[in-house]
C-alpha cells in the first residue's frame, strides 16, 4: 500500500477518464473521478425511446479488441456489414471500389501516387496535403468540400494535420474491405492508428447500448466516481499543480488528469497563464437528426457521404443496415448530420422543422420519404470535432508534447484535441497513463508502506 499522499483528481467519467482512472487505481494510487453530468459515459451514451428505437450521437462502433480488452466481449453483437458510399451528380459511388471505378479520380490519384514529390514535405494547408494525396479532381470534388462541412473552415486555413491524422493507406483500406467480404464480418477500417488493424478486428456492439462499456470500465473505480460534481477550478502554484476546487471546496491534488476540451481546460486552470493560447482552439458543433421511416434498406450503404452543396448535411447513416436490432422490424433510422455553430439557424431550428428540412432534401435519394416518415428526434453537442486550424497549429503541436504544467495531463479526444475514436482513444490512454505513473510524486516518494 502507498502512502497517504493527495489524491490524483480526474476530470470526466467518459471512455479517457474511466479508462484513466482504472489504470492508476490498479497501481494503487487514490484517485477520483469527477463528473459534471448526472451519469457517466458522456457521448458515449445510447437512447431508446418507447418505439423501439435507439440513438447515439452519431455512429459509434467497438471492436471485438475493445470489448474484450473492457471484458465486454460476451454481451456484443458481431457487425456482419459495414460500408460508405459517395452520392455525386445523382449517382452513388460504393467507397473506395466504387469511386475508383470512375476513370477520372482513378487517372487523378494514380497520377498523385506515381507523383515524384518529395514524401517529407511539409504542407501548408489541409487542401495542398489532399491534392497531392487524392489527386486534384478526387480531392476537389469529394474529399475538400466533406472537410469543409464537416470542420466548417476553408480547405485553405486548415493544418495539413488533419489529413495526416485521419489518413489510411489505399491499399490497406481495400485490403481491409476484401476481408470483410471474405469473413461476413464488418472488419475494421480507419478507426484505429495506436494499435493495427487486421482482419481478425472486427466491429460489435454492446447490447443495451454504447454506454455498457463505460459501465465496464467504471466498475472497479465506482466508489471513486463523485456525478454532478464539476471542477471550478484546477489551482497551480510555481507552474505546478497544487489542487482543484470543486463545488467551492479546495482539496490538494497530487496530480491533475483532465479530459476536459482544451479551451475549457484553459479557463480552468488558475495561478498560471501557460495553458492560456488553448482558448483559441475551436471545435465543431453538430445537430444530428435521427429520421424515424418505415422500411429499410433506404440508402445504397450504411453511410453515405454527400459532398455538394446542394444538401446542408454532409453524411446519412442508416445504422440499421449494420446493426438491425437499432430499429423495430420493417422501420428504419437514418442519422443526418448538420456542421453548424451554436445559436445558428440549424442549432436553433425546432426538430420537427429540422425534420422537415431533411426530407425535403433527401427526396433525391429516398423520393418517397415524406411517405415513410415516421418523425424524428434530434441530438446536439457544442463539442464534437477539433477544427485544426492553421492559425494555432503551433500550440496544437505543442500540446502534444505537455500542458507546460508539472503534474496536469490532458487527455482523450477533446483534452487532446484529437480525431482518435472509441478505439483510439482506450488505448492511446492506456499508454499516457503508465506514461503519467513514471511521472507522479508518489511513486519517487521514499515513504512507501509495503
Amino acid at each position: 500500500m502507498r502512502t497517504t499522499q493527495p489524491q490524483v483528481a480526474v476530470i470526466g467519467a467518459g471512455i479517457a477518464g474511466l479508462t484513466a482512472a482504472g489504470v492508476l487505481r490498479r497501481q494503487g494510487i487514490a484517485v477520483t473521478v469527477y463528473e459534471a453530468g448526472k451519469q457517466i459515459a458522456g457521448l458515449a451514451s445510447s437512447f431508446h425511446d418507447t418505439d423501439g428505437f435507439t440513438y447515439d450521437f452519431g455512429a459509434h462502433f467497438l471492436t471485438n479488441r475493445l470489448a474484450a480488452a473492457a471484458g465486454i466481449g460476451a454481451y456484443c453483437r458481431t457487425v456482419k456489414h459495414y460500408g460508405e458510399a459517395v452520392y455525386l451528380g445523382g449517382k452513388t459511388y460504393g467507397y473506395p471500389f466504387g469511386l475508383l471505378q470512375n476513370p477520372r479520380y482513378l487517372v487523378s490519384g494514380l497520377a498523385s501516387r506515381l507523383s515524384s514529390r518529395d514524401r517529407t514535405r511539409r504542407y501548408s494547408s489541409a487542401a495542398e496535403w489532399f491534392r497531392a494525396s487524392y489527386g486534384r479532381t478526387l480531392a476537389n470534388e469529394v474529399a475538400l468540400p466533406l472537410l469543409e462541412a464537416w470542420s466548417g473552415a476553408a480547405a485553405s486555413d486548415l493544418a495539413a494535420s488533419v489529413g495526416e491524422k485521419m489518413h489510411s493507406s489505399v491499399f490497406q483500406t481495400l485490403s481491409l474491405k476484401l476481408a470483410s467480404q471474405v469473413s461476413g464480418r464488418a472488419v475494421g477500417s480507419g478507426y484505429s492508428h495506436e494499435v493495427p488493424e487486421h482482419p481478425s478486428v472486427w466491429h460489435v456492439y454492446p447490447k443495451g447500448g454504447l454506454s455498457r462499456l463505460c459501465e465496464a470500465l467504471a466498475s472497479e473505480v465506482k466508489d471513486a466516481i463523485q456525478l454532478e460534481s464539476p471542477v471550478e477550478a484546477i489551482l497551480v502554484d510555481n507552474h505546478r499543480v497544487a489542487g482543484i476546487r470543486v463545488r467551492g471546496k479546495e482539496q490538494p491534488a497530487s496530480a491533475v488528469i483532465s479530459t476536459a476540451p482544451c479551451h475549457i481546460l484553459s479557463r480552468l486552470v488558475q495561478g498560471t497563464e501557460r495553458l492560456a493560447p488553448l482558448a483559441q482552439l475551436r471545435y465543431r458543433p453538430m445537430t444530428f437528426v435521427n429520421l424515424r421511416l418505415e422500411g429499410r434498406g433506404l440508402l445504397k450503404d450504411t453511410v453515405v457521404w454527400l459532398p455538394e452543396k446542394q444538401f446542408p448535411f454532409f453524411r446519412l447513416t442508416e445504422t440499421p443496415l449494420s446493426m438491425p436490432w437499432l430499429a423495430p422490424a420493417g422501420k428504419t433510422l437514418i442519422t443526418v448530420d448538420f456542421g453548424c455553430q451554436v445559436g445558428d439557424q440549424i442549432w436553433t431550428m425546432p426538430d420537427e422543422a429540422l425534420g422537415e428540412l431533411c426530407i425535403e432534401h433527401l427526396q433525391p435519394l429516398i423520393p418517397d420519404g415524406r411517405r415513410r416518415y415516421l418523425g424524428c428526434r434530434v441530438l446536439r453537442t457544442p463539442i464534437a470535432y477539433p477544427v485544426f486550424l492553421n492559425q494555432y497549429e503551433e500550440t496544437r503541436r505543442q500540446l502534444e508534447q505537455s500542458t507546460g504544467v508539472e503534474g496536469l495531463y490532458s487527455i482523450g479526444r477533446n483534452g487532446e484535441f484529437s480525431h482518435s475514436l472509441m478505439e483510439d482513444v482506450y488505448w492511446r490512454t492506456r499508454q499516457r497513463a503508465h506514461q503519467i505513473l513514471s511521472e507522479l510524486p508518489i511513486l519517487s516518494s521514499p515513504a512507501l508502506v509495503h
